[in-house]
């Protein structure tokens, strides 16, 4: 036995420069994903998509037909103001409803039908009472994610007020001489004419989340396949008699079973596929039954769950399988990192820098929360995100498929098997 204390490893060079290195790029890098990305989400923000609806019938004014909702309309679009932060869609009413409840849009803008009779009844305001008060609709979406809404609100809020300043500008120069002869009240009313409702335009239920279910709900789904691919990897390894399983202070050791490292793959993705049964129907059981998650198309859902869990867990295991014990670190980055912040889910795409939305094209949470959203808020509609993620899920299980099992077919076939130090036959020294 070695009389050298264990402690005096500490002394090591090595093993403190080791250490630092990967932990503090673990630190600089999880710093660069998280407070990079939302550092300035106003900044950065480019084409959120926003709607525009003109409703107004327009109204006769002086023997000619004015639309005053046209008008705004196009000042709006034609604005220089948001530059190419807002996407203006204009569309009518039906196609906004749709485009809202499939999460297309972060909220809209609405002129209602009676915008220009109203208006122009304020100058009557003198005669005829107090007409009602010309009304501009801010609709909100926040099942597309609460950031993304608010800035969408802010926009189309801003959007608004402009808008009305303008329309009192016109009605003070149609008027002339004759505003001068309107209460003060009325004077004030039509140089900003418009009221600014703010409107919910997609409705969730209360235990929604203010629409943020679906974004923790796919998180749970992405951490239960990466943390089990971690068990099981071990487990595996142990059952194989490759590794010491220590179950506090006793340590168990099974006999080697030799396995190349594409059966060991084979064999704990087997394991990870099966086990995501059971995580995907608790995962349900635990924050529906339990918790009281608002959710319909429960077996959609399931199912869904349970291939997220899946594909996540062995994309997890191939990494860990290639790269080994630095495995753990890539997947990390991979899952947790590099995925929270490009989720579109707290901060949308549109509000992050350029390198994160290039991210988001194929980091797994940002597809499997579209699934769930869909699910979940969009009465699971194809287009509303749904394709999208069974489509990245079936992608990233070819990857992981072919990048795993190519990559460790070639270990193999160098030879470089995973045979513990003690199962090597010792070599003697030849005769003297």
């Amino acid at each position: 036995m070695s009389g050298i204390h264990p402690f005096r490893v500490l002394r090591a060079k090595p093993l403190w420069i080791a250490n630092g290195v990967i932990t503090g790029v673990l630190a600089l890098l999880f710093t660069v994903f998280y407070v990079g990305a939302n550092i300035d989400p106003v900044d950065h923000m480019k084409n959120l998509p926003v709607g525009l609806v003109n409703a107004d019938k327009g109204a006769a004014v002086g023997g000619k037909q004015v639309n005053l909702g046209a008008q705004i309309s196009q000042s709006i679009t034609k604005s220089p103001v948001s530059g190419d932060k807002t996407d203006w869609k204009v569309m009518d009413e039906k196609e906004m409803k749709e485009e809202l409840g499939k999460g297309k849009l972060y909220g809209a803008l609405v002129v209602p039908h009676d915008f220009t009779s109203s208006t122009v009844a304020l100058t009557g305001a003198a005669t005829n009472g107090t007409p009602a008060r010309p009304t501009l609709t801010v609709l909100t979406n926040q099942s597309a994610g609460s950031v993304g809404s608010a800035l969408a609100r802010t926009a189309t809020t801003q959007a608004a007020a402009s808008a009305s300043l303008q329309v009192g500008k016109v009605l003070n120069a149609q008027g002339g001489a004759g505003q001068a002869k309107l209460p003060a009240a009325a004077r004030v009313l039509l140089a900003d004419p418009a009221a600014v409702t703010v409107k919910d335009g997609h409705p969730l239920d209360s235990h929604s989340g203010l629409g943020l279910t679906a974004f923790y709900y796919a998180l749970v789904l992405v951490v239960c396949g990466m943390l089990s691919a971690n068990v099981i990897s071990g487990q595996v390894d142990h059952a194989l008699g490759y590794t010491h399983n220590d179950m506090g202070p006793l340590r168990l050791h099974r006999p080697l079973i030799r396995a190349t490292r594409v059966q060991t793959l084979a064999i704990a993705g087997t394991l990870m596929a099966g086990l995501s049964l059971l995580m995907g129907t608790l995962v349900m059981a635990g924050a529906i039954g339990l918790m009281g998650m608002d959710a319909s198309h429960l077996p959609l859902l399931w199912l869904y769950s349970v291939c997220a869990i899946a594909v996540t867990g062995i994309g997890a295991l191939t990494l860990l399988a290639v790269f080994g014990t630095p495995g753990m670190l890539v997947v990390t980055l991979v899952f947790i990192g590099m995925a929270v912040p490009t989720a579109n889910a707290t901060t949308p795409l549109q509000a992050l820098p350029g390198f994160y939305r290039f991210l988001a094209e194929f980091e797994p949470l940002r597809q499997i929360t579209s699934g769930i959203r869909a699910i979940l808020y969009y009465d699971a509609q194809a287009d509303a995100g749904l394709t999208r993620g069974w489509l990245m899920m079936a992608v990233g299980l070819a990857l992981a498929a072919l990048f795993g099992f190519g990559v460790l077919g070639w270990y193999d076939r160098k030879g470089l098997h995973r045979i513990p130090s003690e199962a090597k036959p010792e070599k003697t020294a030849a005769p003297a």
